[in-house]
């Protein structure tokens, strides 16, 4: 399951840590599989286990602890809306259900096309720009009218070549 090469990045991580702390680099050894194969199987939890020394069980709560890690396969453009309450208040659930409507899916699914998953998400940390959203767990959009989710999943998908 583990490549040569996942290895290596793994090592990399691990070396940040004293030794006896080594499970200290299981979010990081996730975030590596993450990269590689697009999701964290059960398989990659109990190799990442066994290479840090720890219990499957433990790898699978942080797992499932944290919505960034995908758990099952997801569209290459993963969109978590933020629902928490101050996004709520200031059009949070409107901007979910306006991509559920323009994507025709609904959350936790992905498009058939495979580009996009669609998911909520708690607090995001930047109540002051609601309704926020996060792609792919790394780009924030602050102030997501519809105006501004439309030219996004258009941007999207023009970068793909399937406007």
């Amino acid at each position: 399951m583990i490549t040569d090469s996942t290895r290596s990045r793994f090592d990399r991580e691990v070396a940040k840590y004293p030794a006896e702390q080594k499970q200290s680099a299981v979010m990081a050894c996730l975030a590596i599989v993450q990269q590689e194969e697009g999701f964290v199987s059960k398989e990659a939890e109990k190799a990442i286990a066994d290479y840090l020394g720890m219990a499957p069980i433990a790898v699978h709560e942080v797992t499932t602890f944290y919505n960034m890690y995908n758990q099952h396969p997801v569209g290459k453009f993963k969109l978590n809306v933020c629902t928490n309450l101050p996004c709520q208040l200031r059009d949070g659930a409107k901007a979910l259900h306006h991509l559920e409507q323009r994507l025709g899916i609904r959350m936790g699914e992905t498009t058939a096309d495979g580009l996009f998953t669609l998911q909520q998400s708690e607090c995001l940390g930047a109540c002051a720009d609601s309704p926020v959203m996060l792609v792919n767990d790394r780009t924030m959009c602050s102030f997501m009218s519809n105006d501004k989710l439309d030219q996004l999943v258009d941007g999207l998908r023009q970068s793909e070549g399937k406007a």
